[in-house]
């Protein structure tokens, strides 16, 4: 199939491209490594009137670290993470989550920024952004605004995204060095979206435990009740999987009793990966 008409345009500064993006009385759409917007445009989903090109925005390429985080411009490939060009700062963490994210061809031209702007329920990054705290900075008509992630995420491809607003980048907390993690995906095939995402991170003793769980509702939620059980010494996997269970009602009511118990698998085996480091 093809495309729709549409008016296509490459600004030369973020600003233009928020104004680009903003003008009134358009459908706009904003494309970088167009992995998830190429399809959805040739398949005529996604029927724009004018198509920004912010591929060559170098202030969203921006990669920094400082003692106390880290920041990753928009257009950060998921093949730059995988391929440490990134500081690595979560321990192998956002370097094995990129490299389980589709194939390399598309992790080559996809960009973290573009998968937060979609919000599928289903990706990678919001589930670990999510677990690692981080925070999302957008430039927009009425100015620059910095959310959690949490907040950022509104439901399944819904996000807090208005007309002319750009995603600059995501500042993530650094870690202490006794940071640990447990990460665990379940899906049909290598490269497939997932049907069950698990992130647990932790530091020294299992304290300030933060578990995540995504592609089981509109949007990823954090788990309380299986963190909290997690942070109690000598834990068993009988009062996890109580706690995962507990957390599964709680948000995640509309589920049968077969994803409960893949969901219920799935986070458990990211805990013990956590455990085991």
């Amino acid at each position: 199939m093809k495309p729709a008409p549409f008016e296509y345009m490459r600004p030369k500064t973020v600003a233009e491209a928020s104004v680009a993006l903003g003008r009134r009385g358009a459908t706009t759409a904003a494309i970088a490594g167009g992995q998830s917007l190429m399809p959805m445009l040739a398949l005529r989903v996604a029927l724009p009137d004018l198509l920004v090109d912010i591929s060559r925005l170098d202030d969203l390429k921006i990669v920094t670290r400082t003692p106390d985080s880290v920041w990753l411009g928009a257009l950060t490939t998921h093949a730059a993470i995988e391929d440490g060009e990134t500081p690595d700062v979560f321990n192998g963490l956002m370097r094995a989550i990129a490299g389980q994210i589709s194939y390399r061809a598309v992790r080559n031209h996809g960009t973290i920024g573009g998968s937060l702007a979609l919000a599928d329920p289903a990706a990678d990054w919001p589930v670990c952004l999510s677990a690692l705290g981080a925070t999302v900075r957008i430039v927009g008509r009425n100015g620059v605004r910095v959310q959690n992630v949490d907040d950022f995420l509104q439901g399944q491809y819904e996000t807090t995204l208005e007309a002319g607003d750009i995603i600059m980048g995501f500042d993530i907390p650094a870690p202490p060095r006794s940071f640990r993690w447990g990460f665990s995906k379940v899906a049909r095939k290598s490269g497939a979206f997932a049907q069950s995402l698990a992130v647990v991170v932790a530091e020294a003793n299992d304290t300030h435990v933060r578990a995540v769980l995504g592609a089981a509702g509109p949007r990823p939620k954090p788990l309380v009740a299986t963190a909290k059980q997690l942070e109690i010494p000598n834990s068993t996997e009988n009062d996890i999987r109580a706690a995962i269970k507990a957390d599964l009602n709680t948000y995640f009511g509309e589920l049968d009793d077969y994803q409960k118990r893949m969901h219920t698998a799935n986070v458990l085996h990211a805990a013990r990966n956590m455990r085991a480091q």
